[in-house]
């Protein structure tokens, strides 16, 4: 039997300084259209007066185990590779954007140019050949940590079971692969 991958993404968001250079990375890794991100930062304040300070949150697809997303599609467009990636097959998506209206994360949008539906892969060009996803490879301060859980030597699996974590929207039941180490602050 055949070594089965099992991609994941952890997210320190306490590190994230608010650069924006993973949303820059990933638009012109993978020919994003203006306006519509495949992954974003979103800003918000934290703790009481006087005592406020600014957080970042790093949020793009969660590449689901349980992904709303793919019981939608009416074609079979959207669908789960073996290694846990959420995928759309442009050729067979109509571009009828019921997979967006069940994602629960915001993490699709329709692409007027193509007419399909279109979202966050995890590079899956880069990490099919062994490379990093864009926004992982160019952040300056080490917020997102990449790879296979499966592999017992790997950064990730060391770092997720040796962390405390969260996941968005975990009342949705969509088993996301993204997760967030708790905050210390």
């Amino acid at each position: 039997m055949a070594y089965k991958k099992n991609w994941v993404m952890l997210i320190e968001e306490d590190k994230c300084i608010g650069c924006f250079a993973c949303m820059v990375a990933c638009k012109a890794e993978n020919d994003v259209q203006d306006k519509v991100y495949r992954n974003w930062v979103v800003e918000y304040s934290k703790g009481e007066f006087p005592n406020l300070f600014l957080k970042f949150q790093p949020q793009q697809c969660n590449h689901c185990d349980n992904a709303p997303c793919i019981s939608a599609c009416p074609t079979g467009a959207s669908f789960k590779r073996e290694d846990g990636l959420v995928r759309i097959d442009e050729k067979r998506c109509i571009g009828c954007k019921l997979c967006i209206s069940a994602c629960p994360y915001d993490a699709r949008y329709l692409n007027d140019d193509k007419g399909v539906v279109n979202k966050c892969t995890f590079c899956v060009q880069k990490i099919d050949i062994g490379l990093l996803p864009a926004c992982v490879d160019t952040c300056v301060a080490n917020v997102r940590t990449f790879g296979d859980l499966n592999d017992r030597n790997s950064e990730v699996y060391k770092k997720f079971h040796s962390s405390d974590y969260y996941v968005l929207k975990e009342e949705q039941g969509t088993k996301p692969r993204v997760f967030y180490i708790k905050s210390k602050k």
